[in-house]
């Protein structure tokens, strides 16, 4: 599979808010990828990004789970939660994030209603490629977001299978929203760093039937 070679495309909405909680939205970018999947980067979006990575940092149950790896079993690189609905976080700013995205997306037949988490301790924790389309069929489409907090890391994005990788560095605020088919014909990863980093917290928006 070859990707769409198109560069990214500021996202035009006038309509956004550009006071208060949220930055500039039409500083985002979007680019649109092979299969009918796109993927936006809005940088800086949330401005309280210090005081919310503080709160769920200390205030989340995090889980620390194991998988079963071949004859072993081994910890999952990373810290988990996970919430059936955002209003289960009991964190008022995560509830104005998620209406903010179903506000911006105009999906209120649709809305995000889960919250994952996921704490990356350090560079040695990690996700290796997945697309998050449980519960939504082979041929639905839904929408992905995903909030960063904390230190940068790199975000993977490829072809379902393999194929030349996207690469971004998301940072402290920053935003990714993955739409249209790309939980069906992308994958995406973060993936462990050698060099010294600090704690990363991801907070991930889902549509229904998404886990």
């Amino acid at each position: 599979m070859t990707t769409t070679d198109t560069s990214w495309q500021p996202l035009l909405w006038p309509e956004a808010a550009t006071e208060g909680a949220f930055g500039d939205w039409p500083h985002g970018t979007r680019r649109d990828l092979a299969g009918g999947a796109w993927i936006d980067y809005v940088p800086a979006w949330l401005r309280d990004a210090d005081a919310l990575f503080t709160r769920l940092q200390r205030s989340v149950a995090w889980r620390a789970d194991e998988r079963q790896m071949y004859d072993a079993v081994v910890a999952v690189p990373r810290l988990t939660a996970w919430y059936a609905t955002v209003a289960k976080v009991g964190d008022a700013l995560v509830s104005d994030c998620r209406d903010e995205l179903v506000t911006h997306y105009r999906c209120l037949d649709d809305p995000f209603v889960s919250a994952g988490m996921c704490l990356y301790r350090d560079g040695r924790d990690s996700v290796a490629w997945h697309g998050d389309r449980v519960g939504r069929g082979r041929h639905a489409d839904t929408m992905v977001a995903v909030l960063s907090l904390g230190s940068a890391r790199t975000f993977l994005l490829r072809p379902t299978g393999g194929g030349t990788a996207l690469r971004l560095t998301v940072g402290h605020g920053d935003l990714v929203v993955m739409g249209g088919s790309c939980q069906r014909t992308w994958e995406h990863a973060v993936p462990k760093t050698r060099h010294h980093v600090g704690p990363r917290i991801s907070v991930q928006f889902r549509q229904r039937g998404v886990a």
